[in-house]
Parts: structure tokens; sequence; C-alpha cells
């Protein structure tokens, strides 16, 4: 699946991004007129570190038009224009000097608190002017805020930006914010957030950001599915046996261990990325690509998921985890989790989907794995060889590949495991991959939510996990210890057993390189 002929050849690296832009166009409205793009927390270590690339990358591609765009940095920290150009310039790559300092002049500063009128005052004052000093035909202002800040001061900020900084009513177009995740720590929590939210903006004017969402190929699965009659018929119960989620890190806490022991894996990772993931996985086929009929069917997979059960949970925390001076001693705030969801539905009925996400493990990767069904009559005697899998690596060395039972080239009819690789840096090697980032931000500025949770997503999705959260938290579910660089506890893969899933023995997907051709 590699190859191909020279007629099926990438697209160059100029026009890597068209499908990103030419397919959307077709249902999106072009606009024009000045565009405001707020990062708030703009000093912090996410602004400088994925906002601020995304917006520099998406100006690289002519996205951002200079004549056009206007981005404005707000936080506490006494900066100055140039002061916060100067943090930002080493995490912008890829680019000339000119380029880059192209960029960097269409950044504006403004200092001010989070809770306060008289910062906000001004932020809206300096981009007024940015607005009225351009010749403005279509006399459109659009205003961008991205919220690269804590949760606990959304609805502050959400306040301010609504008193001081909207879009003026006496010209058209549109303020738009971007909240990233945690969305809450359980059910109420967020439910609270969200009716503050909902008091001050409308639901198409905020985007819950899943940068999840956002990745190449999470972005490729509705394709895969539905674009596909190779996996119509197979993509149900009679012919899958479970599914696997599975997001790896092999590193730790390092230094942030007092604020993750305040959320824990699977508030950080499972209840919010491997779920989004799992609903793209679940999911019926939609009515169209609208982004409402996409998250209507994501909102009814969840709403089928079955109550978790404790005995098809394991919790786990690394050793070592407790030794970070900001991590209390008696803290049982998970570092490893593998939960099993249930959907009770035609489609679904008695197919275990194990999310499983860790910290510390033996390697880094995010991956979802289909696992199939025994073939019937097993006249080869490979049973034993494994199962046929289809893997789709999320990252890194994004790839997609069938686990095949062929013949072994050779005189006698023996078999092994092989496979179908579809290997993003051997098929695509012009082309760049975007940044989820740069998509999202993009998707915003042309109001298309097809990425982004809807509230009562958002809902379904806490009630799922929040009674868990809850048992984990009083102590009626206790995380076993694991060694640092291992797959994490034992339990964990004795309940994958349990669940069905037969690990293959003595094959090994290695991503193809051009140094073997």
């Amino acid at each position: 699946m590699s190859g191909g002929s020279s007629e099926s050849s990438p697209l160059s690296g100029q026009n890597s991004f068209s499908s990103l832009s030419s397919f959307k166009d077709l249902e999106l409205s072009s606009e024009s007129g000045c565009l405001s793009i707020v990062v708030l927390g703009a000093s912090g270590d996410l602004a400088k570190k994925k906002t601020f690339p995304a917006l520099f990358h998406l100006f690289q591609q002519g996205f951002l038009q200079a004549g056009e765009v206007h981005i404005f940095g707000y936080a506490r920290s006494n900066l100055s224009d140039d002061g916060l150009r100067e943090r930002i310039r080493g995490y912008l790559k890829g680019a000339s000097d000119e380029h880059l300092s192209q960029f960097l002049q269409l950044i504006k500063y403004v200092s001010g608190s989070y809770d306060s009128g008289e910062g906000f005052e001004l932020l809206n004052n300096t981009i007024s002017e940015y607005e009225t000093s351009k010749n403005n035909e279509s006399g459109s202002y659009r205003r961008l805020f991205y919220l690269a800040l804590p949760p606990s001061v959304y609805p502050s900020v959400c306040k301010m930006i609504r008193s001081y900084c909207m879009n003026p009513s006496s010209h058209t177009g549109w303020t738009r914010v971007i909240v990233e995740k945690p969305f809450g720590k359980d059910l109420d929590s967020s439910e609270k957030l969200s009716a503050e939210l909902g008091k001050l903006f409308e639901e198409d004017q905020l985007y819950r950001i899943d940068h999840y969402l956002g990745k190449e190929l999470v972005q490729n699965l509705l394709v895969l599915r539905f674009a596909n009659r190779l996996f119509l018929p197979l993509w149900n119960r009679d012919n899958i046996a479970n599914v696997q989620i599975v997001f790896k890190e092999d590193f730790g806490t390092e230094g942030r261990g007092g604020y993750f022991d305040q959320y824990g894996i699977i508030r950080d990772i499972i209840q919010n990325h491997l779920l989004q993931v799992f609903c793209l996985v679940a999911m019926e086929k939609p009515v169209s690509l609208k982004p409402e009929h996409i998250r209507d069917e994501k909102v009814k997979v969840l709403q089928s998921v079955e109550p978790i059960k404790h005995e098809e949970v394991v919790i786990g925390q690394y050793d070592g985890y407790k030794d970070d001076p900001t991590v209390p001693d008696e803290s049982n705030t998970p570092t490893y989790a593998s939960v099993v969801l249930r959907v009770h539905n035609e489609r679904w009925e008695g197919v275990p989907f194990i999310l499983k996400a860790g910290k510390a493990l033996n390697s880094r990767k995010a991956e979802i794995r289909v696992q199939f069904k025994d073939a019937p009559g097993d006249i080869f005697r490979c049973k034993k060889q494994g199962r046929n899998e289809f893997v789709i690596r999320l990252q890194p060395s994004e790839a997609m590949y069938m686990k095949l039972t062929v013949k072994n080239p050779g005189l006698e009819m023996a078999t092994e495991q092989s496979e179908l690789d579809l290997s993003y840096g051997m098929r695509y090697q012009d082309v760049k991959i975007p940044e989820a980032y740069e998509r999202l931000i993009l998707d915003t500025i042309r109001g298309d939510q097809q990425h982004f949770v809807r509230r009562d997503e958002l809902r379904a999705a806490w009630e799922i996990f929040t009674p868990l959260l809850h048992d984990i938290d009083a102590g009626k579910l206790k995380s076993v210890s694991y060694e640092p660089g291992t797959r994490g506890p034992q339990e964990a893969d004795e309940m994958s057993r349990r669940m069905g899933y037969v690990q293959t023995h003595g094959y090994i997907w290695v991503p193809p390189t051009l140094a073997k051709f």
C-alpha cells in the first residue's frame, strides 16, 4: 500500500494544505475583513509552545494574511511588544528571518489582570485602533479569543470579554472564544462552568478545544469508516472481538506532580482525548458532514455506554511518583488506567472497548487497535500466530496497517504474520502534516465546529466517568504500583486477556524507512 505510480504521487509541500481548505470551502462561506486574534495567557507555556507556533504556521501557509490579521497577546506579565516577540521567537521554526519578522510585527502585547475591567478596556481600545486603521471595505470585524489559561479563570475572563471586548454592534462580523480542557473535574463542576459560560455566549460562539480532534489520523477516521466499502460490513460485533484505544508516555510527571495529582490520568487523557477517539470509532454514520449531524451521532453513542464496572477497571501509580515533594504521601491518584467501555446497541453489544493511558511506560505512542475475531475452520493451524488487527497509529510515525496471516516465502507451506502498511512518512514524503492546533484554530476562524466538543456531548462524557472518578477519589479503588519503563500494571494485561484480547507474540511492526529501498 505504500507504493504507487507517479500518477498518484502525493501533492507538493506547497499544496499540502489544499485538502484542508478546498473541501471545507464548499460549505463554508468565505469571509473577509479585519481579523483580531487575542491570545489570553500569552506569556504562558501553552501559548508559546502551541498557540503562537500554530498561528505562525497558518501565516506561512497563507491562511492568515498580513493585510487582514493582527495578533494580540494579553497576560499579567509586564512585557513590551518586543518582549513578547522575543519570548516566542525561539518556538517559531522553519522560516526565513524575513518571513519570521513579518509575522512578529503582527503581534502586539497588552498587560492586565484577568478580573479587572481596566486591562480589558485597554485591550479593546488597542484592538479597535487596529480595526479602524485598516482600509476595511467589507466593514467586517472578526474577533477570536484564545484562552490559554487555567479553567479557574474562565468565568471572570469571559465576563470581561463580554463586557468590554465584543465585536462592535455597528459592524458585521463575530466574536468567538476558544477554551482549553479540562472542562471541570466531574459532572457538577463541568455543568457549573458550562452554565456560567452559557450565560455569556451562545453555543456557536464557544469552541471547546480537544487537540486530539485535530490530529491527522483522527480526522481520517470518518473517511476510513464511511468512504470504504471494505469496512462497512466488518465494523460490528459479528467480526470485531475488541477495540483498544491506547495512549502511552515514556516519562513521568516531571515537576508537574502537584498539578497532575489534582486530576490524574483519567481526567487528563481518557475522559477527553481517548473518549473523543472512541466516539469516532463507535458512532453511526451521520446524515451529512455538517458539524451538528456529526456531533449528534457522537452524543448518541456516548448515551449508549453502560455504567463502568469496578471489575473492568485497573488503575496504577508508578513507583517514584510520590517522591515529588508537591505530591501528597497518601496520594491514590492514578498515573495509569485501563477502563472497559461497553456500548449497548445493535452494532456493538458484547464488544469491549478498552481505553488505556499511562505515564512512565516503556514507549511513547497513541494508537487505535481493532482486533477481529478468529477465522473459523483453522485449516492452516495458524491461530496461535495471532489475529487480524487494523491498527491506526496516531503518534508518532503516523500510519495505518492491517495485520494479516500470509504464507512465508519458500518451499514449505508455512505461515507468518505480516502487514499491509500505509505509513505516512513513506506515502506522503513531500506533504507537511498540519499540527492539530493549526487545524482547530483555522476551523474556528471559519466557524466550523465539527471538531469541537458540544455542551451536551461534554455532559454525556462526564456522566460516564464521574461515578468512577468519585469512587477513586473516595478510595474505593486503589492504585496498584508498577515499575517505570514497563507496560504498566500486570493486572491491566490480565484484564485485557479476560476481555478477549489475544496478544501477538513474535511480531513487531517496524515503521518503514527510505533506508530500506
